[in-house]
């Protein structure tokens, strides 16, 4: 019952939460640094806490949240680059941080649970009620929230989180279920599940690899190991169902002190790249545009959110990855400025979206925000 009621009270919601981006205070975008011939503007801004976004067939931004509990469209309506509505279609939902689109309809996962809200563009001021299309996922809110989208398979790919900081779930009484640590795929028409990885902490970001086909996903480390340790990672799957090594191990080889005594590195499958510890990748993209150098096409964008109890803080910037063939051969920052002077803060990068004409989207959930990327020569 709780659920229909908060579906009622956000079928109007639209029209009373209009928001127009130029209405804001302007956000000081002169801090951030990217390469020669790159130009970061502001998109959209007053989008509370600016999460995994989705482009919808006519152009519309689905944007989605996991501590505002709304989900918003943003409106480019004379296609100029620069929205000119931010929309709330959903609000009072359970960490609605993933958002995909396909078919017309937008999909939304909250923690327990991914609805559909068919032919949404048509309804973006008075949406119309979804439905449940993977019903009960476990409600533990604890790295609950989710980044879905559809692969080349026609799956819908979902993370499921590890409901603590570190834990051994499998055989708990308190986490007794199979679908922690993973990430799994859900057929929608036979609502089969399958496994795409376990082992798997915290991933809020994935990608197929343009050539290959290959499933990346980013992964967060443990926390209270120290400034320094674990590492996060970047992931390669090379076969569905690997394990990749929690609780037991964390990057390549650190054990963690609990759970990975009496265990080898060497029997789980390891990052495709150790990161510095705490630096909370999230989204994670592999570029295909053509506004772009040629050099950036199949690079991988990875967006570093940013450490949250280190004593002095990392991240909170946008690198990206070279790779020869399944090898990252070089990590190196895209934009960097989000952090200032070692401890000030006034962005944090969550997810990126490409638009049509090659360039990139941004999402911002600190700064309640998304920029746009262009290249000029």
């Amino acid at each position: 019952m709780k659920m229909y009621a908060l579906l009622s009270a956000f079928m109007f919601s639209g029209i009373a939460q209009l928001a127009h981006a130029d209405d804001a205070v302007p956000l000081p975008l002169n801090k951030l640094s990217l390469p020669d011939g790159f130009k970061i503007e502001t998109y959209a801004t007053e989008v509370k806490n600016a999460r995994q976004m989705a482009l919808g067939d006519k152009g519309t931004v689905f944007v989605g949240s996991r501590s505002a509990g709304v989900v918003n469209a943003v409106v480019d309506t004379n296609a100029d680059g620069k929205a000119d509505q931010v929309i709330e279609i959903a609000s009072g939902l359970n960490m609605p941080s993933g958002v995909t689109f396909k078919n017309g309809a937008l999909y939304v996962a909250e923690v327990h649970q991914i609805l559909k809200f068919p032919n949404i563009e048509e309804n973006l001021k008075k949406p119309p009620k979804p439905e449940v299309v993977v019903p009960n996922l476990p409600k533990e809110r604890h790295h609950g929230w989710k980044n879905i989208d559809f692969g080349p398979d026609g799956w819908l790919y979902v993370p499921v989180g590890t409901p603590c900081n570190v834990c051994m779930t499998a055989g708990s009484e308190k986490f007794d279920d199979p679908r922690f640590d993973s990430i799994l795929k859900f057929n929608l028409k036979t609502g089969e599940q399958k496994w795409v990885a376990k082992g798997v902490r915290n991933s809020v970001g994935f990608d197929w690899h343009p050539k290959t086909g290959d499933f990346w996903f980013s992964d967060n480390g443990r926390d209270w190991l120290g400034d320094d340790l674990p590492p996060c990672e970047i992931n390669h799957v090379s076969e569905h169902g690997q394990h990749f090594g929690y609780p037991y191990f964390f990057g390549s080889d650190v054990a963690d002190p609990e759970f990975g005594k009496g265990k080898k590195a060497s029997d789980f499958r390891a990052p495709a790249l150790d990161l510095q510890a705490h630096v909370a990748p999230l989204g994670i993209h592999f570029y295909e545009g053509n506004m772009y150098p040629k050099s950036y096409k199949n690079r991988l964008f990875v967006a570093e959110h940013g450490s949250w109890n280190r004593s002095s803080k990392v991240g909170y910037r946008v690198m990206m990855a070279t790779l020869d063939g399944n090898k990252i051969t070089k990590y190196e920052p895209f934009i960097q400025g989000w952090l200032q002077d070692g401890d000030e803060v006034w962005g944090r990068p969550v997810a990126l979206l490409p638009l049509p004409d090659g360039s990139l989207l941004v999402s911002d959930d600190f700064a309640n925000a998304i920029y746009r990327i262009t290249y000029h020569q």
